[in-house]
């Protein structure tokens, strides 16, 4: 196959999209953000992914509205024995990318650019079975950032291939983008060599301004009771157990008639989802709050009202957009969040936003004007903000505060923005070419894909050794 020579790239093209699994998550919601809004503007778009399960992923994913393929998730696992999850995910992908290409799906797809994100290893083996394709390769944060410091020196030593190859396979990429100034500086800082090579161009996620069509009552939820809400996936890094504490922080008449309702992603195939959620139920009982926990919508709005935290497993879109709609505060808690599309969710609806003053939230919150930003080390800071918004600030400084947040998201966090800034990437790649030699001239392909199964054969056996 021979390389495309553009001169202007055409104003409707295919764009493939890879995503290792597409449930629920903050890079999933990108995906689809960014999928959906390219095609708005009249692009086709397809999204292989090695997972996709109905029950648990976007609406936009199951309802129709994109076209998603399951591929390459019939040989290797998501993990073996819950381990060697990075080694798995990276085969999947390798075996994503070969069926589709083997069973000429690619070629009739003749797609001109590839979108691929979180996993960055099969870039070399895509760019030589389809030279034509340019690569956008989304980084939402370096990966060997997300597992250093995690267990023993051997399992530590585990990672040391696939960290390399991290740095290496993502050279590959046309162009590179991430979803924050704070990601490109730790980018920047963790591999100085590829942003010197690379110009990482900043693509700030999205939601969708578009007015929404009215799919529920106006009737309040829980009579009109008032809630904080924090929405996060049931992970440690989230530190959702800052919200809990700081609520209890309140005093007792703080907390008269007012429940933090905890809602968000819960897979119960994922050990850490289950076990941090034990651990939040664990921690409110601990403090003196009454908690309660509720998997279906149903029981989720018959709670008792004397339920002082409500934890939600999965709400879906409906729920979510209900309780984004009558609460009083978003309390966000990751510190050092890549990018965070909670918040902007929040200020869209008219919500105020409380969140940890490090990463990405400092590019989006404008603390004192569409909420606030306190450091996720001062618990008490926290509370007194939970108290502000309860029992001090006048229902006109809540409305400015509602009406800055709206017109901020509208202002530069619009999914138009971020499709227009991905289909001027896409339109540079095709103009530009490729500056340097493909994996099938001087940098043959073979070898990076030779030391990539040599690495993940050395971990293996280095990895059964440690565990044996």
């Amino acid at each position: 196959m021979t390389e495309k020579t553009r001169e202007q790239p055409d104003p409707k093209k295919t764009i493939v999209f890879l995503h290792p699994d597409l449930g629920i998550g903050g890079a999933e919601r990108l995906v689809v953000d960014a999928a959906v809004s390219l095609q708005n503007r009249g692009h086709r778009v397809v999204i292989f992914t090695s997972h996709c399960d109905p029950q648990h992923c976007f609406d936009e994913a199951r309802d129709g509205t994109l076209d998603v393929r399951v591929r390459g998730n019939t040989i290797v696992p998501p993990s073996i024995l819950s381990r060697f999850s990075i080694l798995c995910s990276i085969l999947r992908q390798l075996h994503l990318i070969l069926q589709v290409y083997l069973t000429s799906e690619l070629a009739n797809l003749k797609p001109d650019a590839f979108f691929v994100d979180q996993l960055s290893a099969g870039l070399p083996l895509l760019q030589f079975l389809y030279l034509d394709g340019r690569i956008l390769f989304y980084c939402h944060f370096p990966d060997l950032l997300l597992a250093q410091g995690r267990g023993r020196w051997w399992k530590r030593a585990y990672r040391v291939p696939f960290d390399r190859w991290e740095q290496l396979s993502m050279s590959f990429a046309d162009a590179v983008a991430v979803n924050s100034n704070f990601t490109k500086g730790v980018v920047s800082r963790t591999w100085p060599a590829l942003a010197r090579r690379k110009d990482l161009k900043v693509v700030y996620p999205c939601v969708d301004t578009k007015p929404k069509k009215k799919e529920t009552d106006d009737k309040p939820l829980w009579r009109g009771k008032k809630f904080l809400l924090s929405i996060n996936r049931f992970e440690r890094k989230k530190d959702i157990a800052l919200a809990v504490r700081a609520f209890a922080g309140l005093s007792a008449d703080a907390r008269k008639g007012v429940r933090l309702v905890v809602a968000g992603g819960y897979d119960p195939r994922v050990a850490e989802n289950v076990g941090y959620h034990k651990e939040l139920a664990d921690l409110a009982e601990a403090l003196g709050l009454r908690a309660m926990t509720a998997k279906t919508h149903v029981t989720a709005l018959e709670v008792a009202d004397d339920v002082e935290v409500l934890f939600l497993h999965s709400v879906p879109h409906l729920l979510k957009d209900a309780l984004l709609g009558s609460a009083r505060l978003l309390v966000y808690t990751p510190a050092n969040e890549h990018f965070g599309i909670v918040p902007l969710e929040a200020m869209l609806a008219g919500v105020p936003v409380l969140a940890a003053d490090t990463g990405g939230p400092t590019e989006t919150v404008v603390d004192g004007v569409t909420g606030w930003l306190r450091s996720p080390e001062r618990v008490d800071e926290w509370t007194k903000v939970m108290d502000k918004v309860l029992n001090e600030l006048s229902a006109e400084d809540l409305a400015a505060m509602s009406r800055a947040g709206v017109a901020r998201v509208r202002s530069n966090f619009g999914d138009t923005h971020m499709a227009k800034r991905l289909d001027d990437i896409v339109d540079q790649m095709l103009v530009e070419g490729r500056g340097r030699s493909s994996v099938r001239g001087g940098l043959s392909w073979w070898w990076p894909t030779a030391v990539l199964l040599a690495a993940a054969g050395f971990a293996v056996r280095f990895a059964l050794w440690a565990w044996g």
